[in-house]
């Protein structure tokens, strides 16, 4: 009851705009609803500013009912799937990563911009958006305001990529026939895991692929977040090594606060439907969950929207907007040239 009182008036309103973005985005495939459902919640939250007890439902959905998209999405993939697409990216990932991080060193030197919003910002693009930018704010202690700020470039790039990506894949010439090459792309190129969905989505829609790029770019994707570990890890020894006299300042690294627990439950998921496949349950039963997945990323995408301010965003200063749209650039070019090395494109 006390869940309902807290949470229940955002997730409503997260509900409300998700379900006319979900047909309207059966109507419009080349958006999808995921998209859709970002610029109404953007549209929205320029009127609706100060959205009281709403905040914390939405909140809850922008984060836990996306975590849950992920898991659904667990109960269409076969393990042995999982493992291919990890170790087929897991090339491109170490490549882009490495690209957003000596960027991000380069720009901080030349624009001199502050160094724990560089770092955010350079962690955030890199591995897996808010999610990092989280993991790694109390490491460097980070403040509220460059936390705000990095998530509000990232988010800005996310939706760019969102909307863009779908348009540039059928530019450069992806196979339209199946979802393998635009779901490592996204699943390399994309921020945050919320815009990852979003772009391959709307590809699936896009070309009636199923969930395809979906499944294939959650896959990468989420091997790419596992670098949030090491990342935070060795952030966390700079700093204490940096703080050594200080000793309230000294951070210690939690492993389970830097990893995506998540992850479990969506191998859990796979591990299910790989041991029911094998058994000679059909795949198609597990359909629905794959379909209820797809609402939840809709549903979430409306929560993200809602969280986003652009006119803070324009306020807040235009070093971090260059240095995020850098590492963004940065990404997607050697995303794109990785794959044509490797040939999967």
């Amino acid at each position: 009851m006390n869940f309902i009182k807290k949470n229940g008036l955002g997730i409503i309103v997260c509900l409300m705009i998700a379900i006319p973005s979900w047909f309207l985005g059966k109507a419009l495939p080349l958006l999808g609803g995921a998209v859709i459902a970002i610029l109404i919640g953007m549209a929205v939250t320029l009127i609706w500013t100060n959205k009281g007890k709403a905040s914390f439902g939405i909140a809850f959905t922008s984060k836990y009912i996306l975590q849950a998209a992920v898991v659904l999405l667990g109960f269409g993939m076969n393990l042995s799937v999982v493992a291919e697409t990890g170790i087929q990216s897991l090339p491109i990932i170490i490549c882009t990563i490495t690209t957003s991080l000596v960027i991000t060193f380069i720009m901080h030197k030349i624009m001199r911009i502050p160094s724990d919003i560089s770092t955010l910002v350079g962690v955030g693009s890199s591995i897996c958006g808010g999610s990092a930018i989280a993991a790694t704010a109390p490491v460097i202690g980070a403040d509220d305001d460059e936390v705000a700020q990095a998530i509000s470039v990232i988010f800005f790039f996310n939706i760019l990529a969102a909307v863009l990506f779908p348009i540039l894949g059928s530019l450069v010439g992806f196979s339209t026939t199946d979802g393998e090459a635009f779901g490592v792309f996204a699943g390399t190129a994309v921020n945050d895991t919320s815009s990852v969905t979003a772009a391959a989505a709307s590809w699936d829609s896009m070309w009636g692929l199923g969930t395809q790029t979906l499944d294939k770019a959650v896959t990468v994707k989420l091997t790419r977040t596992l670098a949030i570990i090491p990342i935070t890890l060795v952030l966390s020894l700079m700093q204490a090594k940096k703080e050594t006299k200080k000793e309230s300042s000294a951070k210690k690294f939690n492993f389970w606060k830097a990893f995506p627990v998540f992850i479990i439950f969506f191998v859990a998921a796979a591990v299910v439907t790989t041991v029911a496949v094998n058994a000679g349950v059909p795949a198609e039963t597990f359909n629905p969950l794959k379909e209820l997945s797809k609402f939840c990323i809709v549903m979430s995408m409306a929560a993200i929207g809602l969280n986003s301010n652009v006119i803070k965003l324009i306020k807040s200063g235009g070093k971090p907007i260059v240095l995020g749209g850098m590492c963004w650039i940065g990404i997607t070019a050697v995303s794109l040239l990785m794959q044509k090395i490797m040939g999967i494109w």
